[in-house]
């Protein structure tokens, strides 16, 4: 499929204002498609038309290209590894050398659930441990969209977003307030949340991490967005952000992307990488 937005990109940027030239054309016909829809536009060049003349069309326009959805324990099989192999590994190695701090970088956070779902982890983790050698950790979650952000630092969530998370992890972990619930507070005692582009070549990790260094980075479900070089620009930022022996999440259906960029899946189907 084409539309003029895409056949023009250099064009319709400039008279946008905002950058649609690096996302994946299937994507960004995707988003298109459903916009004409909800706007009762019939042509491809209507729609253009209403981008370049309607601001308020063009700020739902640029939203919807940076709103991706997530869920808590989004991958299942994935949460399942980290939780039973990956995490204590990391845990054990990191009493081994006497080294306080997991560090993990959640690089498209999303409105928060896959922080979130990280902490719960980790804290029922580090509550079960017989030996009781401190073992602390944080998590730098991102995202280029200010109002995830302000979603995420709420922790205030909907029933229906709670669809992947055991009833026993409801009750813990989430306080009802009658309209929702909210995560408990001290899941954000380790949660940095700030805004963060991962195209932006003058940054090249969250500013609070101070040092990168990265145990994990998850940047799960973004890459499938934008064109190859993006993917691997994108790919480069989060690799030189880990540490030795760093490990990179991504979503099951970007699996290839990694295989085709030198990286190799620690576990087979995981989604879970290490560089090559």
């Amino acid at each position: 499929m084409s539309h003029q937005g895409i056949q023009n990109e250099g064009h319709l940027e400039q008279e946008l204002a905002f950058e649609t030239s690096k996302y994946d054309k299937q994507f960004l016909s995707n988003i298109v498609q459903k916009r004409m829809l909800i706007a009762q536009i019939a042509s491809e060049e209507g729609y253009n038309n209403l981008l370049l003349n309607n601001a308020e069309e063009r700020k739902v326009f640029q939203s919807s290209l940076q709103n991706n959805h997530s869920d808590f324990f989004r991958n299942p099989f994935t949460f399942s590894v980290l939780e039973n192999i990956i995490f204590p590994t990391i845990i054990h190695k990191k009493e081994k050398e006497q080294k306080k701090e997991i560090r993990i970088w959640s690089a498209a956070c999303s409105a928060g659930q896959e922080a979130y779902s990280l902490a719960i982890i980790l804290e029922e983790l580090l509550a079960s441990k017989i030996d009781k050698h401190e073992i602390n950790y944080r998590i730098f979650s991102t995202d280029q969209n200010p109002l995830n952000i302000t979603l995420a630092q709420s922790g205030h969530y909907l029933l229906h977003d709670l669809n992947n998370v055991s009833l026993k992890r409801v009750r813990n972990w989430f306080d009802n307030n009658g309209m929702g619930y909210i995560v408990d507070a001290s899941l954000k005692n380790n949660i940095e949340f700030s805004e963060f582009n991962l195209l932006n070549n003058n940054t090249s990790y969250p500013s609070a991490s101070i040092f990168g260094d990265f145990d994990i980075v998850v940047c799960a479900n973004i890459l499938f967005y934008y064109k190859p070089k993006y993917q691997k620009q994108i790919l480069n930022k989060v690799s030189n952000a880990m540490g030795n022996n760093g490990l990179l999440i991504v979503g099951e259906s970007e699996r290839e992307i990694l295989l085709n960029n030198n990286f190799k899946e620690c576990y087979p189907q995981s989604a879970i990488f290490c560089r090559v």
